[in-house]
């Protein structure tokens, strides 16, 4: 689980090996060995005992500021593998096989929006037309990204254009999915200019955070990316990899509005946009917490949302310092990704 700290003024400490959070006069315990990750999303005080208990039980800390972005984290500096992982990395992010990998992933998201929105037409069978409208633009635009070859640098563009191109039909046909009040323009970022927007940014924020620990864990470097370019402190291989795990967020924040969950009392108005508060932080927290933990079938295993990415991570670094490192796989090949059947498929079995 997640630890999440959302009340102005909660302190966290030690109480032997559990944590103990005090809120005024509430108090909650838990146990270390429960912990995954420790969430401070507003002004909370930590205990020094505290920190040393994360730290001892791998448990990072992750402070995210008012949009929901990780500004910084505290966790210990052992490497997560072998520096070999990231050498190998380094060799072939601008090679046919730093390619590969890059459309694989492009084509994940590709994937993962035309399933979403496949479901969504079988639900919402008045919108049948403009959904199967963009359902097949977004099949010709994966048509189009198997067929891109040639170093990275060099198409590095058309992969980006194309991406562009399917994110603003995508992001129409989501558009059409909400109660009308609460439609937006266009995607906006921090600051938000609508409650989507707010909400999904949010939730992207807390991806963030979750595909860079399961970098840094594999032992890849979050900073050497294949799509998204080199920058000062841009954590690029992030931004790589979270296009495969924002159908989490999406699916989460269209489900509240869907469940008419979301108010207008869970939002604080900028002058320039919109910003979360206290409230509408644990509704979405809560909802997107239980998401992530929902068990689902990956790569013939029963596992975690959240754990997922933490599999796939181990696996693209595997990949990397193995025999040939994936050579001779075809363009857009799923070098590192489980089969589209098997990923985010709920169990049966599980309890709802």
């Amino acid at each position: 689980m997640n630890l999440v700290l959302t009340t102005f003024g909660a302190y966290l400490h030690r109480k032997g090996e559990m944590f103990e959070v005090k809120v005024g006069e509430e108090r909650r315990e838990v146990s270390a060995r429960k912990v995954r990750s420790i969430w401070i999303a507003t002004g909370a005080t930590l205990s020094t005992d505290a920190v040393e208990l994360a730290l001892e039980k791998n448990i990072d800390i992750v402070f995210l500021d008012k949009f929901g972005d990780p500004i910084g984290r505290v966790w210990h500096g052992r490497p997560g593998s072998t520096t070999a992982i990231r050498r190998r990395q380094l060799r072939i992010a601008d090679t046919s096989e730093g390619l590969r990998l890059a459309l694989s992933w492009v084509l994940r998201k590709l994937d993962n929006q035309i399933g979403f929105l496949e479901q969504a037409r079988e639900r919402r069978s008045r919108l049948s037309g403009e959904l199967t409208e963009t359902i097949r633009f977004l099949r010709e635009g994966r048509a189009d990204a198997t067929a891109i070859d040639g170093p990275l640098d060099d198409v590095r563009g058309r992969i980006l254009g194309l991406e562009g191109r399917a994110a603003r039909a995508y992001w129409t046909a989501v558009n059409l999915l909400l109660p009308e009040r609460f439609r937006f323009e266009a995607r906006s970022r921090n600051p938000a200019k609508d409650e989507f927007n707010c909400l999904l940014n949010y939730a992207y924020g807390v991806l963030y955070g979750t595909v860079e620990r399961a970098c840094v864990l594999a032992g890849l470097d979050p900073y050497v990316g294949f799509v998204h370019t080199d920058h000062y402190n841009k954590p690029s291989l992030v931004f790589d990899l979270i296009e495969c795990y924002r159908i989490w967020a999406d699916e989460t924040v269209v489900g509240l509005f869907a469940a008419r969950d979301v108010k207008q009392d869970m939002f604080e108005k900028l002058a320039n946009g919109f910003t979360l508060n206290k409230q509408g932080k644990g509704v979405l927290m809560e909802r997107f917490g239980a998401h992530l933990s929902e068990t689902v079938r990956h790569r013939g295993r029963n596992v975690q949302r959240r754990e997922a990415v933490q599999l796939d991570c181990h696996r693209i670094a595997n990949d990397l310092i193995s025999p040939g490192g994936g050579d001779g796989q075809r363009p857009g090949a799923d070098v590192s990704w489980p089969e589209p059947e098997d990923e985010g498929i709920p169990e049966r079995e599980k309890a709802t």
